[in-house]
């Protein structure tokens, strides 16, 4: 009695409890229990926990995988929990890859192309309470050099900075987010290993975080985005998120505001891109986080309800649904395409006081700003951003299906991504659905087939210049009274170095543009012969700038 009562005051009951209840109760839950379907688990990563077993190793397929296998699905991923380290783990197969810093695993390559599959390997991670940890003022850019020797550290915030500590699979299972994603599945003996009441909460479609959430988010904020991902991704089935683990989320946002914007870019693009961008929005507003996330994730959100940016979000989750390849480039160019937009009809047009631009490096101009506006140097400088502005780019040359440009388009290695745009264009009426039709035919035909889909453009522009003489009203005005666009379409020539882009094109902003007019072409003068100096053809043209 007296022991308990100093053991009491010197809280070490409170504490003797608190950690047994962290680690939870291993439970070995039977397949007649479970009723996991064998077939659904893939055979690689069968391969990999076969090979670390037999090795000498613990193995077990674990997380979201065994989830979705709990509920009837057939995973896309499949991860693996072992006891081997990884430099124990990359000598037993032929294509492995140590990767990451912070949390040190393994990539086991299959396959190679488009066709490879990795399985993630990660090791046992021991729970380590932050109050023990070393801990580092800055964060991981600052104190790059402080945190190499570390194993387990955190900053100032309690923010886990290193967590490379092994340790036994019951604190590894007590480390992971929520109680749903820490189950390990053996398939060899076909039992799930259980420490958190994992299955219960699977079949109630409770999404429940270990631990205090509070806590929990404070040892790493993009628990924040994985709770949204993971809300958004299970509400299809159900699942509802736990009032707990829901509660301090607004506040807890505070807290990304630390994490590095490299990190926050990736983690924003896994929200649009794992096949529930659409219910991922809904869950953002939901949740009362529309804004604060991440500035680029807030355009997105704002924009969500656009028929352009809806129709690209919707037409992510189909490729996804369906198996397809998605790119960021692809979905990010559609929700900054109205500033894209703007911008270059802005600069053509010559408003707020600026000099008008000619439409090419009027669009240029636009692209630049875009990027330093709403990307920054995150990933706007590399190939994501060079993906965006050929898609971008490309736009007006679909305008022009006449002469070697169809076919010069078509051959572009961005064609079909910059086609797939042009076709969401069109079918929120941006663009002429004819035109989305005839390049559809062009890209898949036969040098016979373009030839005729040429002369049929070359047909519809002789009437409609027939239409515009019998009409007054539509024939061309005077070049003093022409605006600066329109005069600088009509300079370029078909044989420019110029972009190409017509005059009779319509515009971005959707004003109707004066008929193309063929400048005549001056024979070269004698050197040293007037005042030209030289024989220019293009005078002061678009392509000569």
């Amino acid at each position: 009695m007296i022991k308990k009562f100093i053991d009491k005051l010197l809280g070490k009951s409170a504490g003797s409890t608190q950690g047994k209840s962290r680690f939870g109760k291993r439970q070995e839950v039977p397949a007649e229990v479970h009723k996991i379907d064998p077939a659904l688990v893939d055979e690689r990563a069968k391969n990999v926990v076969t090979t670390l077993q037999q090795a000498g190793y613990e193995a077990y397929v674990v997380g979201g995988a065994v989830r979705d296998l709990l509920l009837g699905l057939r995973p896309k991923d499949f991860d693996v929990a072992t006891n081997a380290t990884p430099e124990q783990v990359k000598s037993l197969f032929r294509r492995a890859f140590i990767i990451g810093r912070r949390f040190r695993i393994v990539h086991v390559v299959y396959g190679r192309g488009r066709e490879h599959e990795v399985i993630e390997v990660s090791t046992f991670r021991a729970y380590m309470d932050s109050a023990a940890a070393e801990q580092v003022a800055g964060n991981e850019r600052t104190s790059k050099g402080e945190l190499a020797s570390m194993k387990h550290a955190v900053d100032a915030s309690g923010r886990v900075l290193r967590d490379n500590v092994w340790g036994p699979q019951e604190e590894d299972a007590a480390r992971r987010d929520f109680t749903v994603n820490a189950m390990y599945y053996d398939p060899a003996n076909q039992v799930v290993v259980d420490y958190h009441n994992g299955i219960k909460d699977a079949q109630k479609l409770t999404l429940r975080m270990i631990g205090d959430p509070v806590t929990r988010y404070r040892e790493d904020p993009v628990r924040i985005i994985r709770a949204i991902r993971f809300s958004a991704k299970l509400a299809a089935l159900g699942f509802k998120m736990e009032a707990k683990t829901a509660a301090p989320l607004i506040e807890s946002s505070k807290l990304l505001a630390d994490v590095p914007q490299s990190r926050m870019f990736d983690e924003m693009l896994k929200l649009l891109q794992t096949g529930h961008a659409i219910a991922t929005v809904e869950q953002l507003r939901k949740l009362g986080l529309a804004t604060g996330i991440y500035p680029l994730l807030d355009v997105v959100v704002e924009r969500a309800d656009q028929p352009f940016v809806k129709a690209a979000l919707q037409d992510t989750d189909r490729r996804v649904g369906e198996g397809k390849p998605v790119a960021p480039s692809f979905l990010l160019a559609c929700v900054l395409w109205a500033d894209v937009r703007d911008g270059w009809a802005q600069r053509q047009e010559g408003r707020h006081g600026q000099r008008p631009q000619p439409p090419f490096p009027a669009l240029q101009d636009a692209i630049d700003d875009v990027f330093n506006s709403r990307i920054g140097d995150v990933s706007g400088r590399g190939k994501l951003a060079a993906d965006m502005r050929e898609i971008w780019m490309m736009q007006p040359r679909f305008d022009k299906r006449t002469g070697s440009t169809p076919y010069s388009l078509v051959e572009q290695a961005r064609f079909r991504a910059a086609f797939d745009f042009m076709r969401l264009r069109a079918d929120v009426g941006e663009v002429g659905e004819a035109i989305a039709e005839w390049w559809q035919e062009f890209s898949t035909a036969d040098d016979l087939r373009r030839q005729d889909l040429l002369e049929q453009v070359r047909e519809e522009q002789k009437v409609r210049q027939r239409v515009r003489l019998r009409d007054p009203a539509a024939a061309p005005k005077p070049r003093s009274e022409q605006p600066a666009r329109q005069k600088q379409a009509a300079a370029e020539s078909d044989d420019g170095d110029g972009p190409d882009i017509e005059a009779d094109a319509v515009p971005p902003d959707g004003e109707a543009a004066a008929p193309r007019k063929r400048k005549r072409r001056r024979k070269p003068r004698p050197v040293g012969g007037g005042s030209g100096g030289g024989g220019s053809e293009g005078g002061g043209s678009a392509a000569g700038e």
